[in-house]
């Protein structure tokens, strides 16, 4: 083959053969079928098809094939000149391809050779040789274990296999990309190893998975990629890979090669930390406005919020940060929950192992991580999984199923095992590899029923004609039984708004599964009766104690979460009525039984220092408030700390928080006066008293039977003058008389601050 023709020639030098049905261009692969004795040479349709990106098997083409003639290797090398085969092993030419078509199309018979052998490609592109490895002489790359779960839909880490992993294949180094395509007529991947030139590295399909994968060699970590898709009806589709580990900056949207992270070992403190007998305490955190830099409004890195952002929270006395959704998403507006990258951290704020550095900063100053998690829905963007393959493939295709009216987005199919797949997987995904603690789960009440926010004739029944999500249950089912056996220690929150029963119960007695569930229903009440002037306040005192009622039906979170800053609903502070002095006292007075009441904590940021305004996602917080003398802020800032650290250190206060045995009302209907008393207690019957005068009245000599009879100390009063209240106090210890009161041989008398909340304690004997 010394001194073979250089890329000059034309058809007129080719021999022309029949197509075999596996190369008909315009056909998918599940279409056709192989032989392994090819033609010696593919006819003009099939070099044209190539070319126009519209082949659909290039494995039958391309690559070194045993032919009638002889071994043959073809290449389509469009811009090239020259090619030759070399020998891997012994690193000698073989053989020169002869070029086929100007655009760049190569073969040739390779002499004295019968068996198939490893080799590479000399090329000279633009006078400069380049020796590459051809794609093509690498055989199927899904394992045999791994295509069958994919296609059970049961593969509980579907990323170790599809999305671009690096590899060494036959001792070549490169990136092995696997999509999942099934109705695709052509998937290429482009990017910068390739040109971004969908000739260059068409996919193998395997139709019995519907899922296109291929072997790129010298492709590495740090390069950008998409899928170049010919869909169904023809036309061209440029993806982002659903299964991308990291992603441009928007408004870019390619995905980047970066490989799986390290697996990160859940600790015993971590696990015990989530217990349902510890104290949670949760601040609630956007990372793109809790602080920002003061000189051009741009955000803190990962890094940088390592640096202050954690040890402010530990500060404060928080145990827990919940992260709005840090997934990749196109619109800073969504804040997260219109995610399209569902494996990517944003790069808004760093890389993804500078986020993982964060988490591991956050675990090393004992703060557990949870993140918001959205498979509810995602947005319709072109780049992302809307009609990825030319189908409603991760979608339902009727909008009665799978477009949500409230948030313009599509809804995921669940019933579709390989859409159920990738989101569990993806769960698992940010607890195994990144060290997220727990998740908390957006928008339940939206997956679980079909006419969630629908009119009449809006929605399709399920088969048995009822209005729940068979799909949806099973799938978050499936999950939180995945994540408890696989991730033992870890949590998951929902935020369920109706009363679909059993939402934290075990799923064997017909439950969702869960650990906890924001309890949406206290907060409303509570939030509408604070906002009330006092003197309403008699008349709608059940909406403080109704809450008991239902207490021991869930394991409850009490939420003040970001849903109650934003689109009018005024900050918390500013829901308080009267003057400042009152609306700052309300506050805390409001603070102090919400961390005494049974249940979980959780605040979202600015609340902690009564931020007076609504929270805007393009802004940081307003820390000036708390800049220059001393003031209100300061003081209800100091009392959320003390609030945090008091509340850890009373296991009263969290012990039994889902057990009857750790409340009691001791005053429940004293309306005229709006005063609340109620006793936490833990497993050694230790009590704590708590004490709410929702009046700006003093009240002197409040008497209220008890149960334990002693000296009680006050150790909280939200009224004291560190935290800028008028400081009534109950400075010395009080004793128990042997008065009966409210059912009890004896009772307590004490001094009541206006607008206020106080714990005691019993002090030993």
């Amino acid at each position: 083959m010394e001194g073979g023709l250089s890329c000059r020639c034309t058809y007129d030098s080719m021999k022309s053969s029949a197509l075999t049905a596996a190369q008909l261009p315009l056909r998918s692969p599940a279409q056709n079928h192989r032989k392994k004795v090819m033609s010696e040479f593919p006819d003009r349709d099939a070099i044209n098809a190539l070319f126009a990106g519209d082949y659909a098997d290039p494995f039958s083409v391309l690559g070194m094939h045993q032919t009638v003639q002889g071994l043959e290797v073809r290449a389509l090398l469009p811009d090239a000149s020259e090619v030759w085969v070399i020998e891997t092993k012994t690193g000698r030419k073989c053989g020169q391809l002869k070029c086929l078509d100007s655009r760049g199309f190569f073969s040739g018979i390779i002499p004295r050779r019968k068996n198939m052998f490893r080799y590479q490609l000399a090329v000279n592109w633009h006078g400069q040789q380049n020796l590459i490895d051809d794609a093509y002489r690498f055989g199927p790359l899904l394992a045999d274990m791994d295509a069958w779960l994919l296609a059970e839909g049961t593969h509980q880490r579907p990323y170790e296999t599809l999305g671009a992993h690096g590899a060494t294949i036959d001792g070549v180094s490169g990136t092995r990309f696997a999509v999942w395509a099934p109705n695709a007529r052509r998937v290429s991947v482009v990017g910068d190893f390739n040109f971004w030139d969908g000739r260059r590295h068409p996919m193998r399909f395997r139709r019995e998975l519907g899922i296109w994968e291929l072997f790129v060699p010298g492709a590495v970590n740090g390069q950008l990629y998409k899928y170049e898709i010919v869909d169904l009806h023809g036309q061209m589709r440029i993806k982002a890979d659903p299964f991308a580990f990291e992603a441009q900056m928007r408004p870019q949207t390619a995905s980047m090669i970066c490989g799986l992270p390290p697996k990160v070992e859940m600790q015993p403190a971590r696990k015990a930390a989530n217990g349902f007998d510890q104290p949670i305490s949760i601040y609630e955190v956007h990372l793109g406005s809790w602080r920002r830099h003061t000189d051009n409004n741009f955000w803190l890195s990962y890094k940088e919020l390592a640096e202050q952002l954690i040890p402010y929270v530990k500060e404060m006395g928080f145990t827990h940060i919940e992260l709005l959704p840090i997934n990749e998403h196109p619109f800073d507006g969504s804040w997260g929950y219109q995610p399209l990258g569902m494996y990517a951290p944003t790069r808004r704020f760093g890389t993804r192992d500078e986020f993982r550095q964060f988490i591991a900063a956050a675990h090393e100053a004992g703060i557990n991580v949870l993140l918001d998690w959205v498979p509810g829905h995602f947005p319709d963007d072109d780049f992302g999984l809307a009609k990825f393959d030319g189908t409603e493939l991760y979608e339902h295709s009727d909008p009665r199923e799978g477009y949500h009216q409230d948030w313009n987005t599509l809804i995921y199919n669940f019933g579709r095992r390989e859409v159920s797949n990738y989101l569990s997987g993806n769960a698992l995904y940010w607890l195994e590899r990144f060290g997220i603690d727990g998740l908390r789960v957006d928008a339940v009440a939206s997956m679980i029923y079909r006419d969630y926010s629908r009119k009449a004739g809006e929605w399709i029944p399920n088969h048995l004609g009822g209005r729940e999500n068979l799909e949806a249950i099973a799938f978050l089912r499936h999950t939180n039984q995945t994540l408890g056996t696989a991730v033992s220690g870890s949590i998951t929150v929902a935020e369920e708004s109706t009363d679909f029963p059993g939402v934290t119960r075990p799923i064997e007695n017909e439950g969702l599964g869960f650990w906890f569930k924001w309890n949406l229903g206290w907060m409303h009440d509570t939030l509408d009766y604070m906002k009330l002037d006092p003197v309403h306040r008699r008349y709608h005192h059940n909406l403080m104690t109704f809450g008991m009622a239902y207490n021991y039906s869930e394991n409850f979170v009490l939420p003040l979460s970001h849903d109650e800053v934003v689109h009018g609903k005024r900050s918390i502070l500013d829901r308080m009525p009267g003057d400042a002095w009152q609306k700052f006292a309300n506050l805390r007075a409001y603070y102090g039984w919400m961390w005494a009441f049974p249940g979980k904590k959780l605040q979202f940021m600015g609340n902690e220092f009564a931020q007076g305004r609504e929270w805007n996602h393009d802004v940081s917080l307003d820390w000036h408030l708390l800049e220059g003398d001393d003031n209100w802020h300061h003081g209800v800032q100091r009392l959320v700390r003390d609030l945090n650290h008091s509340y850890r250190h009373y296991a009263p206060l969290y012990q039994l928080d889902f057990d009857p045995q750790g409340f009691e009302w001791l005053v429940v209907d004293d309306h005229d006066n709006s005063v609340f008393v109620f006793v936490r207690r833990d497993r050694e019957g230790n009590e704590i008293i708590v004490v709410s005068n929702f009046t700006p009245v003093t009240r002197q000599d409040y008497r209220f039977g008890v149960n334990q009879a002693g000296g009680w100390r006050e150790v909280l009063n939200t009224d004291q003058h560190d935290y800028h209240g008028s400081d009534v106090r109950n400075h010395s210890i009080t004793h128990t008389d042997e008065i009966a009161s409210h059912g009890r041989a004896q009772s307590l008398s004490l001094t009541l601050p206006p607008l206020s909340t106080i714990w005691l304690v019993r002090e030993a004997d």
